[in-house]
């Protein structure tokens, strides 16, 4: 038995037990390889460093991106296999072999129809959650993306217990959908949204009616998956860091190192290791070497316990690496309790994002991910990091924000910490935060002239139907520009946020990781965000994370079960 160059020279106990295939990692890619390999009869464990199970997919909104599921067919979305690899193509730009994007695309239908089958899942169609560059051929203006429908948590027992909680739990006394929070946003201002507010009441009281506890998005998503994999028996080691993998004398990855119960231990793996073991988003070390600055750990949303443990192990084998310098970016405002990953915020109408020098430098509603290449790419031209959301009186009577109701006051840590600001005039808020008071009050004025006549000439906001999704159908000409005009004024700190890092080991069509030298890593695959990501540097759809992720640890999966 020889052991990576991690635990050399450490005592490491034998072999405690021995599988066909181990695990790392207990989130949606990890749990949905498991699931599958079980329910073709072979032995696995999860082992997983956290105390809970489900990773950043139980934090996460839980949209999953895959063209041609039955869910979205049923639906009467007209999405073809030809319309799905266009669209695809066009988005990854040439980052990511044609194979491997075709993988996914050929195993993703199979896989949701999988889970719905070897587990309580189901899942719902998010109508009308535009896929992101819906202009470019084969984009789907409707969406392709799907979340899971009101899962009974009940389902689970005492597991219960040990699901990671969500990044913004959901109110008490509301099941709220995804899907919802367009309409949420909107509840004091359009008819739509009061109907959601309400429908998401009646929901969570009908299943509470009915004896259930009932969990929505990521916390229903990684429920249901350990549902599945507690009725198909496989065992999940909670509180099990992983530290290296075991070879032969061939090169062969043939199992694990752990630390169980304090002591390194072997777990040895008959046909296969799968690493789903997330990003690296909270390794500082990691982040300043590959990552452009500014960067730290402090701005991500994605799980503490993501240090990109298995990425490392994966290069000290000699794997290939992709991507390592970009993550599932969004804009983030740095609030003291943990960082705010913008959606709707800097989309609604009234609203805008300046620079250090007072002007604006982005299309604001653009996806998530582009804002912040742009942030990036620009920064050391005119400073952006961190940039401004400015907006008025007006947008605060009007929209939630976050999870602050409209007309109600920030809370006052909010400007404690320095990522709000308030003042009774354009010219006050630009001193406040450090910019041009001439240039901030002109942008203003040229943005309102913008939203009088619906048309942005500088940026383009609202040319795309995808901008329109988080807007006020209301507003007219342009659902997300209206003018900012009724004191006081606001600014909130913008900073690059992240779902966590998309950048890993390089996989080929069948999820197995590359050397660095070119051919396969025996017995090694990844998934998921230790992998490098099938959408290169862009981003497909909502739920371009979670859908791969769990598509590719199937693909894993199979391959292993086909004896690779």
């Amino acid at each position: 038995m020889a052991v990576g160059p991690a635990v050399l020279g450490r005592a490491v106990r034998a072999a405690a037990q021995q599988y066909d295939a181990v695990v790392i990692g207990c989130g949606a890619a990890g749990m949905t390889a498991a699931l599958r390999l079980a329910a073709q009869g072979f032995s696995v464990v999860v082992v997983e460093k956290a105390p809970t199970f489900g990773g950043s997919a139980a934090r996460s909104g839980a949209g999953i991106w895959i063209p041609n599921n039955e869910i979205i067919l049923q639906a009467g979305v007209p999405d073809t296999p030809a319309k799905a690899a266009t669209y695809l193509a066009a988005v990854v730009d040439g980052d990511v072999p044609t194979a491997k994007q075709q993988a996914f695309l050929d195993n993703g239908p199979a896989m949701i129809s999988f889970v719905m089958a070897h587990s309580p899942l189901r899942f719902r169609w998010m109508d009308g959650y535009s896929d992101y560059y819906p202009e470019l051929s084969g984009g789907m203006p409707q969406g392709r993306s799907i979340e899971p429908d009101l899962f009974d948590g009940k389902l689970l027992g005492e597991e219960l217990t040990r699901l990671n909680p969500a990044y913004m739990p959901t109110p008490a006394g509301v099941s709220v959908f995804s899907a919802d929070y367009k309409w949420l946003v909107l509840s004091l201002v359009n008819a739509r949204g009061l109907a959601t507010s309400l429908e998401c009441v009646a929901r969570y009281a009908n299943a509470v009616l009915h004896g259930q506890t009932p969990l929505t998005m990521g916390q229903a998503l990684a429920a249901g998956l350990r549902a599945g994999l507690l009725r198909a028996g496989v065992p999940v080691w909670l509180n099990t860091p992983f530290e290296d993998f075991q070879f032969d004398a061939n090169g062969r990855v043939t199992g694990v190192v752990v630390k169980r119960n304090g002591v390194s231990t072997v777990i040895g793996a008959n046909q296969g290791v799968v690493v789903a073991a997330g990003g690296f988003e909270h390794n500082l070390a990691m982040r300043l070497t590959y990552q452009q600055q500014p960067i730290g750990t402090e701005w991500t949303v994605g799980a503490k316990e993501n240090t990109g443990d298995g990425i490392a192990a994966g290069l000290r084998a000699g794997a290939a690496s992709d991507f390592l310098e970009d993550s599932w970016w969004g804009p983030a405002i740095p609030l003291p309790e943990e960082p705010y990953f913008c959606l709707a915020e800097r989309t609604l109408p009234g609203s805008l994002m300046v620079n250090s020098a007072g002007v604006r430098f982005v299309n604001e509603a653009a996806p998530y991910s582009d804002v912040v290449h742009v942030m990036y790419e620009k920064n050391g031209i005119t400073p952006d990091i961190p940039a401004w959301l400015i907006f008025d009186q007006n947008y605060r009577n009007r929209y939630l924000f976050g999870d602050i109701a409209p007309m109600l006051p920030f809370p006052d840590s909010w400007y404690a910490a320095g990522a709000v600001f308030r003042a009774p005039t354009l010219g006050g808020l630009a001193e406040k935060i450090g910019v041009p008071a001439s240039a901030l009050t002109g942008t203003v004025s040229r943005f309102n002239g913008f939203a009088r006549t619906g048309r942005d000439t500088e940026f383009r906001r609202g040319d795309s139907v995808y901008d329109h999704y988080y807007t006020d159908p209301a507003v007219r000409p342009n659902s997300c520009l209206a003018p900012l005009w009724l004191p006081p004024y606001y600014a909130c700190k913008i900073v690059p946020g992240d779902l966590g890092t998309k950048g890993g080991l390089r996989t080929d069509a069948r999820a197995r990781v590359l050397h660095a030298n070119g051919p396969v890593i025996p017995g090694l695959y990844a998934a998921g965000n230790s992998s490098a990501a099938v959408m290169g540097h862009s981003y497909a759809g909502a739920g371009s994370t979670i859908g791969p992720a769990m598509t590719f640890g199937y693909i894993a999966a199979n391959d292993i079960a086909n004896g690779a």
